[in-house]
């Protein structure tokens, strides 16, 4: 059990949660005979005191990667919670999500070509569609219809700069 944990941690950037998933799904897999079962959560500790695994370094780093690729903070509010992160690990990923909220919603705006990225003006039906796949890509609806209703080329500004500009 322990070799298949560290192999596990090694070729996977992983959290205590998503670590014992997947032991006792190996456990289940081999029909596991002893009537002792292997202690799973001490082995999970285990990997943590060492160092193996750190469920805020996983959850920063985590947070970083659904930015980058222009998922909302609802989006990685919910991979954290899935991963079994805990609030006070998940609080700086939070932080880095809303810092760089603005950065990710005109990434997924970009990669869509939507809103000011278009090539050209979308009907209302579009644009409930695009609004939508906003919403589930975890982005606030502010940000989202500000995103799917500009018109193509339009430049669209942070809300922070917005206030700053008048």
């Amino acid at each position: 059990m322990k070799r298949l944990a560290i192999r596990y941690v090694e070729r996977y950037a992983t959290s205590r949660k998503k670590l014992a998933v997947y032991l006792h799904r190996k456990i289940a897999e081999r029909e596991w005979q002893d009537t002792d079962p292997p202690a799973v959560e001490e082995l999970v500790e285990r990997m943590a005191s060492l160092g193996y695994i750190d469920d805020a370094l996983y959850a920063q780093n985590k947070a970083s990667s659904l930015n980058r690729r222009g998922y909302g903070t609802r989006r990685v509010a919910h991979a954290l919670y899935q991963a079994g992160i805990g609030e006070a690990d998940a609080r700086e990923a939070f932080q880095i999500s809303e810092s760089n909220s603005w950065i990710a919603a005109d990434k997924f705006a970009r990669k869509r070509r939507i809103g000011p990225y278009a090539e050209t003006e979308q009907e209302a039906d579009i644009c409930r569609k695009q609004l939508q796949a906003f919403l589930r890509a975890g982005h606030d609806f502010d940000v989202a219809s500000r995103f799917v209703f500009a018109k193509p080329g339009e430049e669209i500004i942070a809300e922070e700069q917005h206030w700053q500009n008048e």
